[in-house]
Protein backbone atom coordinates (compact mmCIF):
# COMPACT_ATOMS: atom_id res chain seq x y z
CA UNK A 1 0.00 0.00 0.00
CA UNK A 2 1.49 3.38 -0.96
CA UNK A 3 2.18 5.99 1.68
CA UNK A 4 0.11 9.14 2.03
CA UNK A 5 2.83 11.11 0.23
CA UNK A 6 1.91 9.19 -2.91
CA UNK A 7 -1.76 10.21 -2.83
CA UNK A 8 -2.65 13.01 -5.21
CA UNK A 9 -5.93 14.76 -5.78
CA UNK A 10 -7.93 14.37 -8.96
CA UNK A 11 -10.76 16.66 -10.07
CA UNK A 12 -12.63 14.15 -12.22
CA UNK A 13 -13.30 10.45 -12.61
CA UNK A 14 -11.02 8.63 -15.01
CA UNK A 15 -12.31 6.76 -18.01
CA UNK A 16 -10.04 4.10 -19.49
CA UNK A 17 -9.44 5.11 -23.10
CA UNK A 18 -6.52 4.11 -25.29
CA UNK A 19 -6.54 6.79 -27.99
CA UNK A 20 -3.72 7.49 -30.47
CA UNK A 21 -2.55 11.08 -30.08
CA UNK A 22 0.30 13.27 -31.27
CA UNK A 23 2.28 14.97 -28.48
CA UNK A 24 4.19 18.18 -29.17
CA UNK A 25 6.32 20.20 -26.80
CA UNK A 26 9.82 20.57 -25.33
CA UNK A 27 11.60 17.77 -23.52
CA UNK A 28 13.59 18.12 -20.28
CA UNK A 29 16.63 19.36 -22.23
CA UNK A 30 14.58 22.12 -23.91
CA UNK A 31 14.61 20.39 -27.31
CA UNK A 32 11.37 20.63 -29.33
CA UNK A 33 9.79 17.30 -30.26
CA UNK A 34 6.67 15.78 -31.76
CA UNK A 35 5.83 12.09 -31.38
CA UNK A 36 3.00 9.59 -31.54
CA UNK A 37 1.86 8.36 -28.11
CA UNK A 38 -1.43 7.14 -26.66
CA UNK A 39 -3.73 7.94 -23.79
CA UNK A 40 -4.22 5.36 -21.04
CA UNK A 41 -7.17 7.10 -19.45
CA UNK A 42 -8.84 10.50 -19.72
CA UNK A 43 -10.96 12.89 -17.69
CA UNK A 44 -12.77 16.08 -18.63
CA UNK A 45 -9.76 18.04 -17.35
CA UNK A 46 -6.77 15.83 -18.07
CA UNK A 47 -5.21 12.59 -19.25
CA UNK A 48 -2.62 9.96 -18.47
CA UNK A 49 -0.49 9.15 -21.50
CA UNK A 50 1.94 6.34 -22.23
CA UNK A 51 4.69 5.43 -24.69
CA UNK A 52 6.36 8.81 -24.20
CA UNK A 53 9.99 8.32 -25.22
CA UNK A 54 11.30 11.63 -23.88
CA UNK A 55 11.61 12.92 -20.35
CA UNK A 56 9.37 15.93 -19.73
CA UNK A 57 9.57 18.58 -17.03
CA UNK A 58 6.70 19.04 -14.57
CA UNK A 59 4.83 22.31 -15.30
CA UNK A 60 5.95 22.25 -18.96
CA UNK A 61 3.15 23.01 -21.44
CA UNK A 62 2.48 20.50 -24.21
CA UNK A 63 0.01 20.20 -27.06
CA UNK A 64 -2.03 17.08 -27.82
CA UNK A 65 -3.49 16.55 -31.28
CA UNK A 66 -6.38 14.10 -31.43
CA UNK A 67 -8.43 13.82 -34.62
CA UNK A 68 -9.28 17.42 -35.56
CA UNK A 69 -8.70 18.64 -32.01
CA UNK A 70 -5.74 20.60 -30.65
CA UNK A 71 -5.60 20.73 -26.83
CA UNK A 72 -3.19 22.45 -24.44
CA UNK A 73 -2.02 20.67 -21.28
CA UNK A 74 0.43 21.14 -18.44
CA UNK A 75 2.59 18.23 -17.25
CA UNK A 76 1.58 17.34 -13.67
CA UNK A 77 3.79 14.28 -13.12
CA UNK A 78 6.06 11.87 -14.99
CA UNK A 79 7.03 8.29 -14.20
CA UNK A 80 9.77 6.25 -15.90
CA UNK A 81 8.55 2.74 -16.63
CA UNK A 82 10.83 0.03 -15.22
CA UNK A 83 12.74 -1.98 -17.80
CA UNK A 84 11.95 0.41 -20.66
CA UNK A 85 13.00 3.83 -21.93
CA UNK A 86 9.39 5.03 -21.84
CA UNK A 87 7.51 7.33 -19.50
CA UNK A 88 3.92 7.71 -18.39
CA UNK A 89 2.86 11.33 -18.03
CA UNK A 90 -0.03 12.93 -16.17
CA UNK A 91 -1.52 15.98 -17.89
CA UNK A 92 -3.95 18.68 -16.77
CA UNK A 93 -5.81 20.74 -19.36
CA UNK A 94 -4.96 24.45 -19.38
CA UNK A 95 -8.32 25.24 -21.00
CA UNK A 96 -11.69 23.59 -20.41
CA UNK A 97 -13.28 21.98 -23.44
CA UNK A 98 -16.55 20.24 -22.63
CA UNK A 99 -16.14 17.65 -25.40
CA UNK A 100 -12.32 17.57 -25.52
CA UNK A 101 -12.05 13.85 -26.28
CA UNK A 102 -15.39 13.41 -28.05
CA UNK A 103 -16.37 10.80 -25.46
CA UNK A 104 -19.20 10.58 -22.93
CA UNK A 105 -17.03 11.13 -19.86
CA UNK A 106 -18.23 10.55 -16.28
CA UNK A 107 -19.33 13.77 -14.56
CA UNK A 108 -16.60 15.78 -12.89
CA UNK A 109 -16.49 15.68 -9.09
CA UNK A 110 -17.16 18.90 -7.27
CA UNK A 111 -14.78 17.69 -4.55
CA UNK A 112 -11.37 16.31 -5.40
CA UNK A 113 -10.88 12.60 -4.83
CA UNK A 114 -7.70 10.83 -3.81
CA UNK A 115 -6.26 7.87 -5.62
CA UNK A 116 -3.41 5.65 -4.47
CA UNK A 117 -2.95 4.52 -8.10
CA UNK A 118 -1.48 7.78 -9.35
CA UNK A 119 2.24 8.43 -9.02
CA UNK A 120 3.22 11.31 -6.80
CA UNK A 121 4.44 14.42 -8.59
CA UNK A 122 8.18 14.33 -9.23
CA UNK A 123 10.22 16.10 -6.59
CA UNK A 124 13.21 18.19 -7.56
Amino acid sequence: MPGTAELIQRRGNRMKAVLPVRLKGKDSTGKAFEELVHTLDVTASGARIGSVRRELNVDEEVTIFYRQRKMQFRVVWTKKMKGTSEFQVGLRATTQDKEAWGLALPPQNTQATQSPLSPAPALA
